[in-house]
Order: structure tokens, then C-alpha cells, then sequence
């Protein structure tokens, strides 16, 4: 199976399974409980071998998803959950406590670094860095610094963090290294490659791809020693220690905290990951002639999108990446108004997402960055006139007319 390629691979998952019947799809599971002829088989659910209790800890169905992230990001073992949030949330709190010392890059998504206001209230202290310089990571180690946590292209202003070398400094120090892989997805960048020990996603993006359903992943690498861990629990500290991680995350995170995704979700996302490279590589494409236009506009100030020879990552991204994403942000220039731009496009919809199969787009300042304040906006290089482009994958020559018209 390793020798096929990304596509191959996923739209066979599922039946490569055996499933009933030679079905090619995982049906849809929507039992709650699960009931046994022998109680003996509930009791040994309730203790740790495989099987299912309770669909807020596992389902068939979820479990063939899991299989088929965990195939997708070359992993030993992934986790499901309700949104890409979930997966964030319930990775920082099931695997660090109070009085541990975080580090976050400081070009995250706008929610995102509202959850680390909040993981202070617990106690937790968070640094935010420039994840550009890895000097910048480095000097924010301090003595109970316990995690790392970065994304692969930042939204929307697509900063590129030093992700190998961050990598290189997680594993002398023996910290967990957390990707987040959504705007990327693990079509376009293999976090292993840069010794990441956990990789979240947001599967509602680019590997759901419709917009039609919501999910987050966290897939454990394999990379990190959970032996040399002081915050698993003893009850967790059994089997496989590299299933300890994620067996914790599972474990505090779906049967404790409750962020499970539905089985119909699931499907949705399977059945929509099929098409991920398909997808993906008309984004990428549609995205750089969108870029290459805006760039040469008299009426766009700045284009901010890796595959630009100018962007000032430019370089890493092609080191890092099979392609440049399909996020796109630009600048108008100084008098134009991004509301007035966005209600003259037609075939764009004014709307906010990511990964999408239609281009979306919306002002930043005044809606998804609003609450931050124009200080923070500032710090994290997010003008007061930027607008935010999840590229679809429409016709190119109509994305160019439609942008074309609608700055004329």
C-alpha cells in the first residue's frame, strides 16, 4: 500500500477493510450503545480492549475514518473529533496541566489564539513567538516548557514557520511538537519530514473539501518517546508507549470532555477526502494565477500568497511543500474599501471558510481578527484594508474576470 499513490490509497481505505456485502464505502453507524451476548466482551471494552461501548468514545464507522487519517498522515494512530477546534483544545488540555509553559507561534488562526487566553486562565503559561526565526523559539524555552505548537501557513497572512528546524530543536529537548497541518493538509506536507509528534487538522477544510460538514483529527507520529512524559497518567502508562499519547487524548478528550464527532460527519469527510488531490491541485493552480493577477494590479497594494517568488518564505515553502495552498490574502490600496470590492464579485462568495470547492472571501479586520484589536492585528502583520481568499476550484478564467470586473 505504501508504494501507491495519495488517491489510490483513499478512495480504497475503506474497502480494504472487508467490509459487508463488498461494499467500497464504511456504512454509517448511528447506534449509540452497543450491546454484547457476553458481558464479559462490555467489561473488556470498559478495561481497554478494542471494541464499542458508547459511540461518544468510538464508532465502526469512526474508526474507519481514523484509519483512513492515519493512512493520510503516515502515522500509528489517529483520534476524531467534532471540529478542528476540538482536536486543538482537547490536545493542550489533555496532555499539559498547570503550571506547564507552552510555546505558540504567534501567526496563528484568529480562534486559536483565543483558546490560549484561556489556557492561561488554567494556569498554563503560553509564549508567543516569531515561528519564522527559530532564534525566536529557542530563547522561549524555559525550565517547565513542556509543548510547541505551530501551523504550516498561517492565516491569513501566511507566514511559513521554521518548521524542520523547530523540529530539530523539539527533539534535542525532548517537547512535543504539534503541527497544525489544515492549510496544508498531508497532501501537500508530510509533517514527519520535520519530526512533528502530533499533527492536527481541521478535516472541515481541504479534506472534507464541500463545506458540508465539520471534523478535526490529531494523528500521533510515532516520533515522540510518551515514556519520557511526566503528564501521561499511570492508567495510561500500558501497552504500545507510542499508542500513549493518543490513547490519553481519546481517552480525557472524547469520553470526558465529549467532543465527538457524529458517524453521518464522518462519512461526509471519508467520502470527501477521495477527492483531496483532485481538489487540492486546482486550488494550488487557480490560487497562483489569482496571486500573479492581484500582484500586477494598480489597485492592490500587497499580495500575500507562498508561491511569489517576493513572499519572504517563498523559498521554504518550496523546500517544505509539493505545492503553495489556496490561501490568498491581499491589500487594497490606501482610499479603496474592501466591502464595496467584495458585493461587486459575482462569482466569489462573500462567506467565512477555508478549503472549500467554491472561492470565498471577506475582510479581516472588521470580522474573523475583530475582537483581537487593531494592536494585536498589527503584531501579527494583518493590515486595517486586507482581504482573505480561500481559493476554489472554479473555472480559472472565470476567477480572473469575476476579480477583474469587480476592481474595475
Amino acid at each position: 500500500m505504501s508504494e501507491q499513490g495519495f488517491t489510490t490509497k483513499i478512495v480504497h481505505a475503506d474497502h480494504s477493510l472487508n467490509l459487508e456485502a463488498g461494499a467500497v464505502h464504511a456504512p454509517i453507524h448511528n447506534s449509540v450503545p452497543y450491546g454484547f451476548e457476553d458481558v464479559q466482551g462490555l467489561i473488556d471494552v470498559f478495561q481497554g480492549q478494542p471494541g464499542h461501548a458508547y459511540a461518544r468514545s468510538s464508532t465502526p464507522t469512526l474508526d474507519a475514518l481514523c484509519k483512513k487519517i492515519q493512512m493520510m498522515d503516515d502515522g500509528v494512530a489517529s483520534a476524531v473529533f467534532s471540529s478542528g477546534m476540538a482536536a486543538i483544545v482537547n490536545t493542550f488540555l489533555t496532555l499539559l496541566k498547570e503550571g506547564d509553559h507552552l510555546i505558540c507561534s504567534r501567526f496563528l488562526f484568529g480562534n486559536t489564539t483565543s483558546l490560549l487566553n484561556t489556557l492561561k486562565g488554567y494556569g498554563i503559561e503560553v509564549t508567543l513567538v516569531d515561528a519564522t526565526d527559530i532564534e525566536d523559539v529557542v530563547s522561549a524555552k524555559q525550565s517547565n516548557t513542556q509543548m510547541v505548537f505551530v501551523e504550516t501557513i498561517a492565516n491569513p497572512v501566511t507566514q511559513i514557520s521554521a518548521l524542520a528546524e523547530i523540529g530539530d530543536f523539539c527533539e534535542s529537548q525532548g517537547l512535543v511538537y504539534v503541527i497544525d497541518n489544515t492549510i496544508t493538509s498531508s497532501y501537500l506536507f508530510n509533517a514527519n519530514s520535520v519530526k512533528a509528534s502530533l499533527i492536527t487538522t481541521s478535516l472541515s477544510k481541504y479534506v472534507a473539501g464541500h463545506g458540508n460538514a465539520m471534523g478535526g483529527s490529531v494523528t500521533d507520529t510515532g516520533l515522540f518517546n510518551w515514556e519520557n512524559y511526566a503528564n501521561i497518567f499511570d492508567g495510561y502508562r500500558k501497552g504500545d508507549s507510542q499508542l500513549w499519547g493518543i490513547s490519553q487524548i481519546k481517552k480525557k478528550g472524547l469520553r470526558d470532555m465529549g467532543a465527538c464527532l457524529s458517524s453521518q460527519g464522518a462519512h461526509l469527510i471519508s467520502v470527501g477526502s477521495e477527492t483531496m488531490e483532485l481538489r487540492m491541485d486546482r486550488q494550488c493552480h487557480n490560487a497562483m494565477v489569482l496571486a500573479e493577477f492581484l500582484q500586477a494590479h494598480p489597485k492592490v497594494e500587497k499580495v500575500y500568497y507562498p508561491g511569489l517568488t517576493e513572499h519572504p518564505q517563498h523559498d521554504r515553502a518550496k523546500q517544505l511543500f509539493s505545492g503553495f495552498g489556496a490561501l490568498l490574502s491581499f491589500d487594497l490600496v490606501d482610499g479603496l474599501d474592501c466591502c464595496e470590492l467584495l458585493n461587486k464579485l459575482n462569482v466569489v462568495i462573500s462567506a467565512t471558510h477555508l478549503g472549500d470547492n467554491r472561492t470565498l472571501a471577506l475582510p479581516v479586520a472588521p470580522t474573523i481578527y475583530f475582537e483581537m484589536g487593531l494592536q494585536l492585528r498589527q503584531e501579527m502583520g494583518i493590515s486595517e484594508n486586507m482581504i482573505r481568499c480561500s481559493i476554489g476550484i472554479e473555472n480559472t478564467a472565470d476567477l480572473i474576470a469575476d476579480f477583474k470586473q469587480a476592481l474595475a
